[in-house]
């Protein structure tokens, strides 16, 4: 259930654990008894977010302004084969100077099709 801020006239700011559909409606004082409408006076409390969450967060909220850096584009992982970022080791297939391809490391026994 989440947390609400309220305020009540004499006693000042309290939180209060309430249902979503009551949220809006006005709570009883802890201290008076008192109806105390709600209030928004602090920012949100991120520290109680999971960490993912919140990296999640900071993530979107940096790429809504600002590029990634060379640096953060090297670390993204890529999809094996990607000539992008990836070694600058040689394909595994040759060619034939008919066009035909060849695969010599991989499995002799097979017939290409």
């Amino acid at each position: 259930m989440p947390a609400y801020e309220y305020e009540c006239p004499q006693c000042g700011l309290f939180d209060a654990q309430r249902p979503m559909a009551l949220r809006n409606e006005t709570c009883a004082c802890p201290a008076c008894g008192a109806a105390a409408p709600r209030v928004i006076a602090s920012a949100p409390r991120l520290a109680a977010v999971a960490a993912g969450q919140r990296q999640a967060h900071e993530r979107n909220e940096r790429s809504a302004h600002a590029p990634m850096s060379a640096g953060e584009y090297r670390a993204l992982r890529h999809p094996a084969g990607c000539s992008c970022c990836g070694s600058s080791r040689p394909s595994a297939t040759q060619r034939a100077p008919s066009g035909a391809k060849a695969f010599p490391s991989k499995r002799p026994w097979m017939i290409s099709h």
